[in-house]
């Protein structure tokens, strides 16, 4: 193989290289569209606590609160 094979052959596998990454740019978008009536929705949701698994444990520390309450003595 020749010295100019041998750069034809370098640059035709960078331009493969390179037609792999091309259509990258027109990939769709992240981004969806709502109604801002769904916005709102999602907006007010955000304000609650709707995980169970955090709920569960918000429970157990009432729970647990409540217990203690029982051993406080308060002297006035």
């Amino acid at each position: 193989m020749t010295d100019e094979d041998k750069r034809m052959y370098e640059s035709h596998k960078e331009h493969g290289s390179d037609m792999t990454y091309e259509n990258e740019s027109s990939a769709p978008s992240p981004m969806v569209q709502i109604s801002l009536k769904e916005y709102d929705k999602l907006k007010e949701q955000q304000k609650f606590i709707t995980d169970p698994s955090l709920i569960s444990i918000i429970d157990k520390i009432e729970e647990l609160t409540r217990a203690l309450r029982k051993h406080i003595v308060r002297k006035l």
